[in-house]
Parts: C-alpha cells; sequence; structure tokens
C-alpha cells in the first residue's frame, strides 16, 4: 500500500468537497505526472483490478467531444476508471477512486464524483472501454473558482450535500435495533466517524455498519428503484467509499484487520439492507 498523504487523512476528508466550477489555472505537468504515478500504484482489499486513465476534454481520443450536461463548469481535466465486472468490482473502485481523490485534496485540487452526469458514450470512446468493463464513473480535477455557477449551487442545495445523517442512523451495536454510542465504538470512533462524512451518489448516505466485538460488519440500505436508470448498483460504489475512509483512518490510527466476507445470517436486517462485508480488527 503506497505511503499515506502529507496531511492527516480526517483532515482531508474534512477538507474534500464536490467542485463543479473550475477556474482557468492550468494543471501543470508536474502535479499530473504525480497523479499518473499515484493511480498506477493504487490497490484495493478486494481483489479486482481497476483501471484508470488521465483524460482531456480538447484533446480527447477520437476527437470525442466530452461532456457532462453542464453540471461540470471550466474543467478540461479528467479521470475515467473501468474494471472488470466481478463481485466486488465496484466496491473496488468506489475505494481506489476516493483514495486518487484524496491525494487530489492533498495536492489542493478540486474534484467531483460523477456518476449518472456525463456523457458516457462519448467518455467510453476516449476510455477504449472494452467488453466485460464496468465504466460506471469519473472525476473533473483541477482547482476551484471563487464563485460557484447556479448549476452548481442548486444541485448542492437539492442534494443536501453539506448534511450527513447521525451516528444513531447509520451505527449500530450487535444487532439493529441498538444504536452504537462513540464510547462503545472505541478505538474506531475516529474511523467510523470519516465513514460518516463520506460522499454518495445524491447524499443517500447507504452504509450502516453493525459493530459486534471487534468486527464491523458493513450493510448497503438500497434506496428502491435508484440505481435502475445505470444498469448497476451505483450504491455499491459507495460502500467502496466509506471501506477507504473507514480503512485509512484505522491504519492512521495504527489499527490493523482485514475486510473479509462472513455468514452473518442469524443477524435480522431492515427491509431493502443487505450485508456487503466485514472489517475484522486483529486481536
Amino acid at each position: 500500500m503506497q505511503t499515506l498523504f502529507k496531511s492527516p487523512i480526517q483532515e482531508l476528508v474534512r477538507k474534500r468537497t464536490s467542485v463543479r466550477t473550475y477556474n482557468n489555472t492550468e494543471v501543470s505537468a508536474e502535479v499530473k505526472a504525480q497523479i499518473k504515478a499515484y493511480m498506477e500504484e493504487l490497490t484495493n482489499p478486494f481483489s479486482a483490478k481497476v483501471n484508470f486513465k488521465l483524460l482531456q476534454s480538447n484533446t480527447a481520443i477520437n476527437a470525442a467531444k466530452l461532456g457532462t450536461y453542464g453540471v461540470i463548469k471550466g474543467a478540461t481535466e479528467y479521470i475515467g476508471s473501468t474494471v472488470q465486472d466481478s463481485e466486488f468490482a465496484l466496491e473496488a473502485l468506489g475505494y481506489e477512486f476516493e483514495k486518487l481523490i484524496l491525494f487530489a485534496t492533498d495536492l489542493n485540487l478540486g474534484t467531483c464524483w460523477l456518476g449518472g452526469t456525463f456523457k458516457r458514450g462519448e467518455f467510453a470512446k476516449a476510455m477504449s472501454v472494452e467488453e466485460g468493463e464496468l465504466f460506471p464513473a469519473i472525476i473533473p480535477f483541477g482547482y476551484a473558482a471563487e464563485k460557484k455557477s447556479i448549476t452548481d449551487t442548486v444541485m448542492r442545495f437539492l442534494s443536501k450535500g453539506d448534511t450527513r445523517k447521525p451516528w444513531s442512523d447509520l451505527f449500530f451495536n450487535k444487532d439493529f435495533s441498538t444504536p452504537l454510542s462513540r464510547h462503545d465504538a472505541g478505538a474506531y470512533a475516529s474511523s467510523l466517524e470519516m465513514l460518516r462524512l463520506a460522499p454518495s451518489a445524491s447524499n443517500k448516505q447507504p452504509w450502516r455498519v453493525v459493530k459486534d466485538g471487534n468486527i464491523f460488519h458493513f450493510y448497503e440500505s438500497k434506496a428502491p428503484g435508484y440505481s435502475t436508470s445505470f444498469g448497476y448498483d451505483i450504491q455499491r460504489i459507495d460502500m467502496g467509499i466509506v471501506a477507504c475512509h473507514f480503512h485509512l483512518t484505522a491504519l492512521e490510527n495504527n489499527l490493523q484487520g482485514e475486510f473479509q466476507k462472513l455468514d452473518v445470517s442469524g443477524v435480522a436486517a431492515p427491509k431493502e439492507t443487505f450485508y456487503k462485508f466485514s472489517w475484522v480488527a486483529a486481536e
């Protein structure tokens, strides 16, 4: 795993925000080289190979005119990501892409997750997407403009982008009937807090975590019908994002463990809430 960031991970999580309006400051070749080197070394705990590619909207392969339906203003630099379809493909992509976004944040760059608001066909040509690959997301990157576009302001207002669900809605002790307190979270309280602050598609925050001793079970609380227009479950990417926040914070706090898929058939989950994976803390 790569050396962690120059800044503390908790500082980067709090600093990161969705930037949809960029100024005309060019991202230097040196900075882009750092990003490219970092993304070539990225790994994830889900055993899926994720691919990344730097793209420029004004020099795209096959002269494709890359677009974002007016959601993104002023950006010319993008990163696309693909992954071969497999059990944890989207979780792996979410994990690695979020880690890359935090790296960009550490370089004082703005970014924004885009899952449904980009011209997928045009970007797919630029990415040279192959059969069997999923191409669920891109990000623009650059320097944030001082003044946001009207579209940017409206989208942030509609999604309530600055709000997060309280602990009592997200974290549970032993089962879903008992909320987990920060005290009972113990050494993992900060890992869970960084998880709570993670971005998600339409800010739906689909993650739920049940602590059972030294094990944390991660669940996806699906928004009914939300992913049907994508052809895949976009909220699985969100689960990868929170795994990234949780894992990086744990490592920074010298907490060791690993993600595993366990048998949790004895835990009754709420409707539309599905088990994904567990963090098993080292004894």
